[in-house]
């Protein structure tokens, strides 16, 4: 039996490298800008991008935190017999804009859908018990306070724009202590969802009437003590605002987001682009 097992789950990794391989295909092809494809010595090259792509986005899947580790499991594949390590870091890091380029692509094929919701979540880089200790991106992490688990945390702070169905339309990473509302501006940048659902980290007057000069409906809930607060606070905004921690759910509990071995912003920022694009790829097969 355990043999049978085994088979079953080496059949169901053939069949993911396959489909990723066709579709990483699709996007290198019709995606990638002339120059990058052309460029010089490109074919002298041991590993292609494609290869590259599918591996980082066979990470994602696979859920290897560890750059290292997934290293050693790259040689199972006949691309990965030819890297070195050094070498597959440098170049995955060299592919950051093509997977955003991909990411926005895919964006623009999503049907019209005028609401999105917005939040963020912590990225913790240490055990709270080393909070003040740790030196890891010392001078652009902070420590701040998760209220959800009673603790604080030294790290940063994720805030993404969600779609209802659960496409990840943009992020932002800031150091633990910044405001949801700083980065708001920046998450809506180009997006053509015109109502955005927050939660009362977002609540202000200033910032709606600021949005609504944009084109933009900020919708939040009201606090229990504020006058109206029962007729503003519509149970069916609030179950739709609140989809977006499920998202957050299977970012953590499909793709292992909040843990992170990185020590580069190129690194952090490579891992939380694989982890949406696989994301957002899912989103595709299943809809």
């Amino acid at each position: 039996m355990s043999h049978l097992h085994y088979t079953v789950k080496s059949h169901h990794l053939q069949w993911n490298v396959r489909q990723l391989c066709q579709i990483c295909h699709h996007f290198y092809q019709n995606y990638c800008p002339d120059f990058f494809k052309h460029r010089r010595n490109v074919s002298l090259g041991k590993v292609s991008d494609e290869s590259i792509l599918v591996l980082l986005l066979l990470q994602a899947e696979l859920d290897i935190t560890s750059q290292r580790h997934f290293y050693s499991i790259c040689h199972l594949f006949p691309c990965g017999q030819l890297l070195e390590r050094s070498r597959f870091n440098r170049q995955s890091k060299q592919l950051i804009w093509l997977v955003q380029l991909i990411r926005k692509a895919m964006s623009e094929m999503l049907p019209s859908d005028k609401l999105a919701i917005i939040d963020s979540f912590p990225l913790p880089l240490c055990q709270p018990i080393r909070n003040h200790r740790s030196t890891i991106f010392k001078g652009l992490a902070d420590i701040d306070y998760n209220a959800s688990k009673h603790l604080c945390f030294y790290g940063f702070k994720v805030h993404m724009l969600v779609t209802l169905s659960g496409y990840i339309l943009n992020y932002v990473v800031t150091p633990a202590s910044a405001h949801d509302i700083k980065v708001i501006y920046e998450l809506l940048e180009g997006r053509k969802q015109s109502i955005i659902l927050g939660d009362l980290g977002y609540l202000s007057s200033e910032l709606k009437k600021a949005l609504e000069q944009q084109g933009y409906h900020l919708w939040t809930p009201f606090c229990k003590n504020m006058t109206g607060a029962e007729e503003h606070n519509d149970w069916k905004l609030m179950a739709m605002r609140r989809t977006i921690e499920t998202r957050f759910s299977e970012l953590c509990r499909l793709f292992n987001i909040k843990h992170t071995l990185a020590r580069s912003l190129a690194g952090l920022q490579l891992r939380i682009e694989q982890i949406i694009l696989a994301n957002n790829l899912r989103y595709f097969e299943m809809n």
